[in-house]
């Protein structure tokens, strides 16, 4: 695939073209539409291309809309060949498609755990394999990989769908080391409780009836929670665009209260069972004779 690029001083710095996974519901919908409203252009993706017919009816050519499943490298290549031709650039790739799964971890089947790293780790790598070479050649960019504040913690009945995020932060660390030198960001987008259809399509795993007192006590929890729990997935849009748009960006952003608390928690203990265990972890160390 030969891709030709126009140069980023042909490009105003106000506007940018998006590449969107995930963009027929949830905050990648939400993040289509408002980088569409202010002016963008975007490129929107989803396995199914018609549920993005609302973006072209009310943005028109600002919106190019393609189907392609994130685990089909072939599809994704297609999509971004598409996008480099109608608008020249890719300026930020948004890497949003994912799905859950709940229950314990020894509930998952392994077709299960198969399938949602098949979709929200391997997905991503194709992403980053089909869009990278095009931000590279600009020397530019920046990549928002869809991570969740389950990225940084979790509790029963979300093992499975932790153990992803946890892979997609791993991999994102690295790649921000591996692509600053070349002129492009990368940020993981950690939201908390998000107003989407995402818990209405949480696969789930057969029951065990020894994790009742456990996972299925929280997904009772889960289910009880008030409206007001969630936030809107435009919120959480304004805040992804006001990272992208900051001079320094961050690597990580939490969005939500319940998101900033749980990880900050889960990160407190995390240093302090590092620091109070430090004496042994540090006696394995070679003595130095003098």
């Amino acid at each position: 695939m030969v891709l030709t690029m126009t140069s980023s001083s042909s490009t105003s710095r106000s506007t940018r073209t998006w590449f969107v996974t995930g963009a027929s519901s949830g905050i990648g919908l939400a993040l289509s539409r408002a980088a569409a409203g202010r002016g963008d252009t975007v490129v929107a993706v989803a396995r199914r291309a018609h549920n993005l017919e609302t973006l072209t009816r009310e943005f028109g050519n600002r919106v190019l809309v393609r189907a392609a499943d994130v685990t089909d490298q072939a599809q994704l290549d297609q999509a971004v060949a598409a996008a480099v031709e109608k608008f020249g650039r890719i300026d930020v790739v948004a890497n949003l498609a994912g799905y859950g799964l709940f229950g314990a971890v020894e509930e998952a089947t392994d077709e299960q755990a198969r399938s949602i790293f098949g979709t929200n780790v391997h997905g991503v790598l194709n992403v980053l394999r089909a869009t990278l070479p095009v931000l590279r050649a600009q020397g530019s960019g920046h990549v928002l990989q869809g991570s969740s504040y389950y990225g940084q913690t979790a509790h029963p009945g979300v093992g499975l769908l932790a153990a992803t995020k946890y892979a997609v932060e791993g991999l994102s660390d690295a790649l921000v080391g591996e692509l600053a030198p070349l002129g492009i960001h990368v940020t993981l987008v950690e939201p908390g409780y998000t107003a989407t259809a995402f818990l209405d399509n949480l696969d789930v795993a057969p029951a065990i009836g020894a994790y009742d007192g456990t996972v299925r006590e929280v997904q009772k929890a889960l289910g009880a929670l008030p409206s007001s729990a969630f936030n809107s997935a435009e919120r959480v849009a304004d805040a992804v665009l006001a990272a992208v748009d900051a001079e320094n960006p961050p690597r990580r952003l939490a969005t939500g209260a319940h998101a900033v608390r749980e990880m900050r928690a889960a990160l407190t203990t995390r240093l302090a069972e590092l620091d109070s265990w430090a004496p042994v972890s540090e006696s394995v160390d070679q003595l130095v004779v003098a």
